[in-house]
């Protein structure tokens, strides 16, 4: 039961990432219309359930095959597609003219969304008129779709990290373990664009930490990024690899964690981090 409610709740997390991939993309580009929806459990075929600029809920709730139209060939390919005009282009199958020409819709393109090499899902962007797309709209496109990946690969590491450190009903916490998804967790933060995923990812960290005490002098982000690895056991160089920084750097950021925590050395910066509730 647990992983069917979490599996439902990742795939409405993928949708809202659809959607606002859709949203941009039509920001970006002027596309009057988007689309897109997500792969089906267990079939292969694409459920269209986002809509951006139609006029019509021709296209919704549309399965899409893979093989078949645009959308399905890139599915297939895993790869962009684009037609001119859909109606007329033997590039494609045509099992979904009906509903293509009740949006009004001509140029189409289909971007797939490769998730460690399985297509999760596809966003189409259109235009009423049958001209080249053009290769910033599809580079656009292309890039609202990688996007929506890293969000999902961030989101599925963080959901496996946070798995890993909860601890079995009647078991002790393996508090190292712990330790190291919270550093992990924290690794993943900068590279999220979204500042509200990346929000949302920090305030997840926060679940694995005690209640912070009043009066505790804050560390900077990147001090308790680099703090929460030493926690872990990590030495300077591999802390540096993790995080993408210079060795230099990071002990820059724990001397000047050190000062604030009015700590001597890494293990009683550690401890003091632990006790004002910074750290698991």
């Amino acid at each position: 039961m647990r992983r069917r409610s979490d599996d439902v709740a990742a795939e409405a997390v993928a949708a809202v990432e659809i959607r606002g991939a859709l949203a941009r993309l039509r920001r970006t580009t002027g596309l009057p219309v988007a689309f897109g929806g997500l792969v089906e459990a267990g079939r292969p075929q694409i459920r269209i359930s986002e809509l951006s600029g139609t006029t019509t809920a021709a296209l919704r709730s549309l399965a899409v095959t893979s093989g078949n139209g645009l959308g399905g060939k890139a599915v297939a390919l895993a790869r962009a597609c684009a037609v001119t005009d859909y109606s007329s282009s033997r590039q494609i199958s045509h099992e979904y003219d009906v509903p293509v020409a009740a949006e009004g819709i001509h140029s189409v393109l289909a971007v797939p969304v490769v998730v460690r090499r399985r297509v999760r899902g596809v966003l189409y962007g259109a235009l009423r008129s049958a001209q080249p797309l053009g290769d910033r709209t599809l580079s656009a496109a292309v890039a609202a779709a990688r996007d929506v990946e890293q969000a999902l690969v961030v989101r599925e590491e963080a959901r496996g990290l946070l798995a890993a450190a909860r601890p079995e009903p009647g078991a002790g916490a393996d508090w190292e373990q712990v330790r190291e998804a919270h550093a992990a967790l924290r690794a993943l933060a900068p590279r999220l664009a979204d500042p509200r995923l990346r929000a949302e990812l920090l305030a997840a960290c926060e679940l694995l930490t005690g209640p912070h005490t009043a009066g505790v002098a804050s560390l900077a982000p990147r001090e308790l990024d680099v703090l929460s690895w030493v926690a872990a056991g990590a030495t300077n160089a591999v802390v540096a690899e993790r995080l993408g920084l210079r060795p230099e750097t990071v002990k820059g950021y724990l001397r000047s964690a050190m000062r604030k925590l009015g700590a001597h050395t890494r293990g009683e910066a550690v401890t003091a981090a632990r006790r004002a509730g910074l750290l698991p």
